[in-house]
């Protein structure tokens, strides 16, 4: 049995400190669930499970996708699971709903992903046991949870240096594709190809109600300034703040049901779930790790790289995009139409979500048959899922 994808949304993506920094990751992910459940033209009374990706927990409150759920309307009767596997929470959310309608377990599930990175709580480590003398440390979660290499202790930044200094990827190169994904992001936002993607978000303020219903980040750049920017994370490097992807909060949610019940429903779907597939190797090397993604889902799908009419693979850094288009040989203007995660933004725990929304209309949009999505993985990893536009 096939699963199909009824409905996808997603908010707008917020600066960091920006727009719906008033927002928490659960209310956010609300507001996309409301929406998916509204243009897949069902009720909370349909629904056999939510699950939801959110990475930064510590201080959201007690099982964040049950607060989402039942702050979309869902009702009390629906079981909810929140899960983190970093950067491919949210599409790794679509492949458990995608496992368990196939294992007949459920026929429509809600899935996405949820991340809040403006309201990432500081820690104080030690404050359980007391500090007794001396200077304390403040930890900061949002890196610490997010965006830190336990392994090797080193932020993400020094991995993604290591790939472009082992895959020969240049720091113009780099800049030249952070260009690209800025202005593809901005000829979307002015043709208005993001509206049918995106639900609206109000805020109440004491000056009245605000409405968000635009993506914060691409309209930031200053074109100018990308060649000159300093690297980051090494003194000699050539990942800058401009060519590695953006801080920022957001949601997705997307409904996944069996085709049975879609007919059973006279729903036409968006897309057909194809394959999925995950792939793991060394922590220090995730910025690769979907190269092998991808072709783990192109060997479940009996598919090539040529059959693939659009990708989305998320630009945590420019280097892993280009790592896979140079290895794949993936044709620029199949690459992130719309724009990435550099101009875009990439609110962690909802990425996956948002691409695969993305995707699902973009294939609408150009008429095209099967798309790809993927996201490397903090910890070596990397979450892959095909497509078909119905």
């Amino acid at each position: 049995m096939k699963s199909v994808i009824l409905s996808a949304a997603r908010t707008p993506i917020g600066a960091f400190m920006g727009s719906l920094s008033e927002l928490t990751a659960p209310k956010l992910g609300s507001i996309a669930i409301k929406a998916a459940i509204s243009r897949a033209g069902i009720t909370g009374a349909d629904v056999s499970e939510v699950i939801i990706g959110n990475v930064l927990t510590a201080g959201v409150g007690q099982a964040p996708a049950r607060q989402a759920a039942i702050g979309a309307g869902l009702g009390n009767h629906v079981p909810c699971m929140t899960i983190n596997k970093v950067c491919g929470s949210g599409l790794k959310a679509v492949m458990l709903a995608d496992q368990a309608i196939r294992c007949g377990d459920a026929e429509i599930v809600v899935a996405g992903g949820q991340e809040s990175m403006s309201n990432a709580p500081y820690i104080l480590p030690k404050a359980r046991t007391g500090y007794r003398m001396g200077n304390g440390e403040l930890v900061d979660s949002m890196i610490s949870d997010g965006l830190w290499d336990v392994y090797n202790n080193y932020h993400m930044g020094i991995a993604a240096e290591l790939c472009a200094s082992e895959c020969q990827i240049s720091r113009e190169s780099q800049d030249e594709y952070t260009i690209t994904s800025y202005k593809r992001a901005q000829e979307a936002q002015k043709n208005g190809w993001f509206a049918d993607e995106i639900a609206p978000v109000v805020i109440e303020n004491k000056k009245g109600n605000v409405t968000v219903d635009t993506d914060e980040e691409p309209s930031k750049v200053k074109f100018e300034k990308i060649p000159e920017l300093r690297p980051v994370f090494k003194k000699d490097g050539t990942v800058t703040a401009a060519n590695a992807s953006t801080i920022d909060d957001g949601a997705a949610a997307i409904v996944v049901a069996s085709e049975a019940k879609a007919a059973a429903l006279g729903i036409k779907p968006m897309a057909r779930i194809i394959a999925h597939a995950s792939f793991a190797h060394q922590p220090e090397w995730f910025t690769t790790a979907p190269i092998d993604g991808i072709k783990l889902a192109l060997a479940k799908a009996n598919l090539t790289i040529d059959d693939i009419d659009l990708f989305e693979i998320n630009e945590a850094f420019a280097v892993v995009a280009l790592a896979a288009k140079n290895e794949l040989g993936i044709p620029l203007e199949k690459l992130n139409v719309h724009g990435g995660a550099i101009a875009l933004g990439h609110p962690i725990g909802a990425s996956g979500a948002r691409l695969l929304t993305t995707l699902s209309y973009s294939l609408k949009r150009y008429n095209k048959r099967f798309g790809l999505v993927t996201l490397c993985i903090g910890g070596g990893e990397a979450s892959a899922m095909i497509i078909e536009n119905i």
